[in-house]
């Protein structure tokens, strides 16, 4: 079986690329041991796209995969989107040889309806097969909302259902698959020849400190014992990442990308290198 490549995240480092520009920091990456990178929170300006061409060169990185979205998110999060920007984001990824393109979520005001995830699925099949004539693949990135229930289906299913396999994959978080009550290993054998990207992130508890707990207690409100899931740095939560890349070369999963989307104050690149080593003594070293 063929090893799937890890790669990082590079939304990880979007305060990074701001204050060291991104050539710089696509360069710390590199000389880290990383050799691929997605790129997501990055804007596709002409002189970033020519610093990530510059590191392909140079430095011999992989962008394995670009995020794009089918239409504007909100004006104060502009990106590029298919219904204004089709011809660049297909130039971009030509220029920069990638060949998955990633949507990281549908619109927000769609979640918890049936009728809108349909009709989002449809759009991406529209888009998807477009973008299958240029060679380029489309993607759906998971987080935990596309699992809750509406009249008995669970709404994740319709993006399956209404997607063909040729033009639709899946980006598998398993991260976001734990948090929506799934096994992530299982769920990517169910998804065999759909996902060919998974992102790694694990799944960390930190229980609250005992006078916050009584405090919380002695109000009746009970959410700081609640909502005690984190994001960690792999090898630091509860998450089976040997049972994870099994189920991932075992379904050609092609690229994993190491995800955190809070580090709690440390350094992100300090916690990209924790993961890093975590992964090391787990035995792949062989596979960034």
């Amino acid at each position: 079986m063929a090893k799937p490549q890890i790669a990082v995240q590079m939304m990880m480092l979007a305060g990074k690329v701001k204050e060291l520009g991104l050539f710089e920091t696509l360069k710390k990456v590199n000389d880290m041991g990383f050799k691929a990178v997605e790129i997501s929170q990055v804007d596709m300006s002409e002189e970033n796209v020519a610093a990530m061409e510059k590191a392909v060169n140079e430095l011999g990185m992989n962008i394995c995969s670009l995020s794009a979205y089918t239409q504007q998110v909100h004006p104060s999060f502009p990106v590029d989107s298919f219904d204004l920007h089709f011809d660049k984001i297909v130039s971009d990824a030509k220029r920069l040889d990638v060949k998955y393109l990633r949507i990281g979520s549908l619109p927000f005001q769609h979640y918890g309806h049936a009728d809108k995830f349909i009709e989002f699925a449809k759009e991406m099949e529209q888009w998807g097969a477009k973008l299958r004539e240029h060679g380029i693949k489309l993607f759906y990135h998971n987080h935990h909302c596309e699992f809750d229930k509406v009249d008995g289906k669970v709404l994740f299913d319709h993006l399956v259902e209404n997607t063909s396999a040729e033009n639709i994959g899946f980006e598998i978080d398993v991260h976001w698959i734990q948090r929506a009550g799934l096994n992530p290993a299982k769920f990517i054998k169910k998804m065999a020849g759909r996902a060919e990207l998974v992102h790694l992130k694990d799944y960390r508890i930190v229980t609250p400190a005992q006078e916050d707990l009584i405090g919380a207690l002695s109000k009746g409100n009970m959410d700081v014992f609640f909502n005690t899931i984190q994001f960690a740095e792999i090898g630091e939560g509860n998450l089976d990442f040997k049972e994870i890349i099994a189920a991932c070369e075992e379904t050609g999963v092609k690229y994993l990308p190491i995800e955190q989307d809070d580090t709690y104050g440390r350094d992100p690149f300090e916690s990209l290198q924790i993961s890093m080593d975590n992964l090391k003594k787990l035995g792949y070293a062989e596979y960034f």
